[in-house]
């Protein structure tokens, strides 16, 4: 709005070498006109060459009246002089040579009666002047591009390279990807939470479901394009490095929920413990060190797709088992486990060195001692400690926990699960 008399300026230009047109139909008028062809069943009416004769514009009226209602200062737009029995040509680096009649075009408003341009005149204007080399934009606009073709030319101007990439398709592979897809099937659409100003719907984000910037970036980066390798996980540096416009593909992209959550966990797991404890503070209220939150991120990170799994998908980390599933304590907890758990809170009460590594040393000479099988020990200590019978090894949340939180977990579990099994 603040460049509105520069482009009044080229649309004039446009109107003096021929190229555009005064048009002073006002919106009742054209609306009346849409009505009447439709009822002659056309169902696409177009203002243009065949059509502009029925209106009020520079073709139809006498010179003098035009310059009358100028000067009476009567709205009117700028439309652009499209010719009839023309082929519009231009290369596209995607799509190779492309051509359109020129007979499928309507004559487009340029410049509206606010004093306003229209999208097709300013964006054409402003790449020129700003010298930009590459116009890359969804495939949408392709029908668009013969206008602009047609602008640079009536103008002199050197076109840019056009790029029309392919559309991010729903996850069924039919249609454009929506937000009311995102909504429907559980996934996001926007980068970031975004909230509708006038409704006040809310509409979930990348970033608040958890998923890592670089990996978001290879995500879309592969939605319709690919690198003719069989490596996937790229850094944006490497991206920068492999990514040429001749890759991307002419048809649209199916979004695939599962796989961008299987680049975020590609992502997770690379990423060492220290760098993802301070997402994983954000998600806890408990209070650990960085320390005891990278490691518990180390030992979780393939168990998980998001930091913010971690809470729920490791919760004996943050707090004792508030209850215990019957199926586990019938497969695990058996008529000898309550005295093996006292054996080995003596065992490793008396333990000094509480490490994994000690830890675990003292277990396998205490099953040596007495003549036990693995799981007949280990099963009913991991339920006591964790309430679970799957997870990272025992002896990691073990030293993670601490001494005396373990400790009051074996001492509380016998009992509790006593009282399960009543």
């Amino acid at each position: 709005s603040e460049r509105k008399t520069l482009y009044r300026q080229y649309a004039d230009q446009l109107v003096a070498s021929g190229h555009a047109y005064y048009a002073f139909d006002t919106s009742d008028e054209l609306e009346t006109w849409r009505e009447q062809l439709s009822q002659q069943g056309e169902h696409t009416p177009q203002y243009n060459a065949i059509t502009r004769g029925q209106m009020k514009n520079s073709f139809s009226l006498p010179a003098d009246e035009v310059h009358k209602r100028l000067d009476r200062n009567e709205p009117y737009v700028v439309r652009a002089n499209i010719p009839r029995n023309e082929e519009i040509q231009f290369t596209d680096i995607i799509r190779g040579e492309v051509s359109f009649s020129s007979n499928e075009l309507d004559d487009k408003v340029l410049f509206k009666s606010d004093g306003m341009p229209t999208y097709h005149l300013a964006n054409v204007v402003d790449d020129h002047l700003m010298e930009i080399s590459h116009v890359i934009r969804g495939e949408e606009w392709l029908s668009s591009t013969p206008l602009h073709v047609f602008l640079y030319q009536a103008f002199g101007w050197e076109m840019p390279q056009f790029a029309h990439l392919p559309l991010i398709l729903k996850p069924e592979g039919k249609g454009k990807l929506s937000k009311r897809d995102g909504d429907k099937h559980g996934f996001p659409v926007f980068p970031l939470q975004w909230t509708d100003p006038e409704t006040t719907e809310v509409s979930a984000g990348y970033r608040e479901a958890g998923y890592f910037p670089d990996a978001f970036v290879n995500i879309l980066a592969f939605l319709g394009w690919n690198p003719g390798t069989e490596q996937e996980i790229f850094s944006l540096g490497e991206l920068v490095e492999a990514f040429s416009l001749d890759r991307v593909s002419k048809g649209g992209a199916r979004f695939d929920p599962d796989k961008a959550r299987w680049f975020n966990e590609q992502y997770l797991r690379s990423k060492p413990g220290h760098e993802l404890a301070e997402a994983l503070q954000a998600h806890i209220t408990t209070s650990f060190s960085q320390d005891q939150l990278a490691r518990i991120c180390d030992l979780m990170k393939e168990r998980v797709s998001f930091v913010n799994d971690i809470p729920q998908a490791g919760s004996y980390f943050f707090a004792p088992p508030a209850d215990f599933d019957g199926r586990d304590v019938r497969k695990a907890w058996k008529e000898q486990s309550p005295g093996i758990i006292e054996s080995l809170i003596g065992t490793f009460e008396a333990s000094d060195d509480w490490t994994s590594s000690n830890l675990e040393a003292r277990f396998k000479q205490y099953l040596e001692d007495n003549g036990l099988g693995f799981g007949a020990a280990m099963q009913p200590l991991r339920l006591v400690i964790t309430g679970v019978l799957g997870g990272p090894a025992l002896f990691d949340v073990m030293e993670v926990i601490g001494k005396t939180e373990t400790l009051s977990r074996m001492k509380t579990g016998i009992v509790n699960i006593a009282k399960k099994s009543a």
